[in-house]
């Protein structure tokens, strides 16, 4: 009983910080990605592991519903398409997965999201600095250091815990707030 106690302060203590740290770039992210869906962008999403669930949830958020019936929004998560990953880690190694697709998909005004609790995926980024030559804004949601990714994200959300199941709880609770927001604007 203690023990899971702990856990959900540990997870509560965390979220209060996060609170009173990066409300200011979550609202920056908000406000690049309600940019991009006015101006008729879309939003494309990746990462590996419990993060490629959450770029995957979130992208379900957007193309289905939050809370509220609205009109579709244009989101992909690059972890879903079995063969183009395959095919991409076959033929250039898996540090391409991501890159790839967003060189066939992303376009000048899209939002690439990445997500990786350490920052130093690198087929994250790699998407990221392909998706800044082709035009598009970057955001990560980070954890750790920020590591590599900090510097090729235009906006960095970096969650202040080294802790890679806090940092996944964060980022879900960041991306559903993002999608609260903008679903309230629609």
């Amino acid at each position: 009983m203690e023990e899971i106690k702990r856990f959900l302060n540990e997870s509560a203590d965390l979220k209060r910080v996060i609170a009173d740290t990066l409300s200011e770039d979550i609202e920056k992210a908000i406000i690049a990605i309600r940019s991009s869906l006015d101006n008729g962008g879309k939003l494309l999403l990746m990462g590996n592991g419990g993060s490629a669930g959450d770029a995957q949830h979130i992208a379900a958020e957007f193309i289905g519903r939050y809370k509220k019936e609205r009109p579709a929004l244009p989101a992909i998560a690059l972890t879903v398409d079995t063969s183009a990953l395959t095919a991409i880690g076959n033929d250039y190694g898996y540090d391409f997965v991501f890159e790839r697709q967003v060189d066939g998909l992303a376009q000048k005004g899209d939002i690439v999201l990445g997500f990786s609790t350490s920052g130093n995926s690198e087929n994250v980024v790699r998407a990221l600095k392909k998706a800044k030559e082709k035009g598009a804004k970057t955001i990560a949601l980070l954890g750790k250091s920020g590591g590599k990714a900090k510097d090729e994200a235009e906006i960095a959300i970096v969650v202040p815990s080294n802790d890679t199941a806090r940092i996944q709880e964060a980022h879900i609770t960041i991306g559903h707030i993002i999608c609260e927001i903008l679903e309230s604007d629609v």
